[in-house]
């Protein structure tokens, strides 16, 4: 591939989806919030996570899998922000994530190493670094351990009942759902190349097998708009399959968040920001 375009100035909002900026808001407005932000400082379990994934995944660099780094540090200059750290841990589940709200990272898991090619990687990690550059670290790293908190420390602690911290639950939860939206969209922007977004989504979800040569793009992108545009009978049983799982989970369902970058990119967003036409950081 030629070399990549640069987007000097960019701002998260730029990318962000109009679900994610909903959902934000939304979350915002619960009491409960600042109660529980504050209580994941105090008890630390920024630092105590940043210190378990050193522990448990190796650090890359120039010497150490020198190949993950530099395409790294290449999204980072495409997306014109600082380049975190990035480890690489021992899972054959194919998934990577960011942490370190004080410190952040990049965990990428070896089944996902194993599943992508090294073009479809500069998605998966423009994908994370979206996280970082959009500011959705702090909720997202208390969206991982919010459930064990609540539980670890009681509700009592917070002073209000199960329904609240139930409902707080549930915001974050659609928030995290909605923030995946927006993080596809820059690692678009560090793919540059909406094919390989897309093929990179596909293999998330289907994982690494022996016949991945066979995993067809415009296959799978049919397979999600046949979901989007089934008939109302079937949309009954998508509603009751979000109730019952959907809602539960922190990323949308795979089939979904391909469909809504489909949109965004034929939309003609992503083409805008390429001809360099985007929200910049005020001087």
């Amino acid at each position: 591939m030629s070399e990549r375009i640069q987007f000097p100035g960019l701002t998260a909002e730029a990318y962000t989806s109009d679900t994610d900026r909903k959902a934000t808001a939304a979350l915002q407005k619960i009491p409960l919030l600042p109660k529980v932000v504050s209580k994941f400082h105090e008890v630390g379990w920024d630092r105590w996570m940043y210190a378990y994934n050193m522990a448990t995944a190796v650090r890359c660099g120039p010497k150490q899998f020198h190949t993950l780094y530099d395409i790294m540090n290449e999204c980072s200059d495409i997306l014109d922000m600082p380049p975190p750290e990035l480890y690489v841990s021992s899972n054959p589940f194919p998934n990577a994530f960011a942490g370190g709200v004080e410190r952040p990272y990049i965990t990428i898991r070896s089944g996902m190493v194993d599943s992508l090619s090294d073009e479809q990687l500069y998605h998966l990690i423009g994908h994370e670094l979206g996280h970082i550059k959009s500011g959705h670290l702090l909720y997202h790293t208390i969206a991982r351990v919010l459930i064990p908190l609540l539980e670890a420390i009681g509700r009592r602690t917070f002073g209000v009942g199960d329904a609240l911290g139930a409902g707080l639950v549930l915001a974050f939860l659609e928030w995290s759902r909605q923030a995946e939206i927006s993080a596809d969209r820059s690692g678009l922007l560090c793919s540059q190349d909406f094919e390989l977004s897309a093929k990179s989504n596909l293999l998330l979800c289907s994982g690494p097998t022996r016949l991945n040569h066979e995993a067809s793009t415009e296959a799978f992108l049919d397979q999600s708009r046949a979901y989007q545009e089934m008939n109302a009978m079937d949309s009954i049983g998508k509603l009751l399959i979000f109730f019952f799982v959907g809602s539960q989970s922190t990323h949308p369902m795979p089939v979904h968040r391909t469909k809504e970058l489909e949109k965004w990119y034929l939309a003609g967003d992503y083409e805008r920001i390429i001809k360099g036409n985007y929200k910049k950081k005020s001087a």
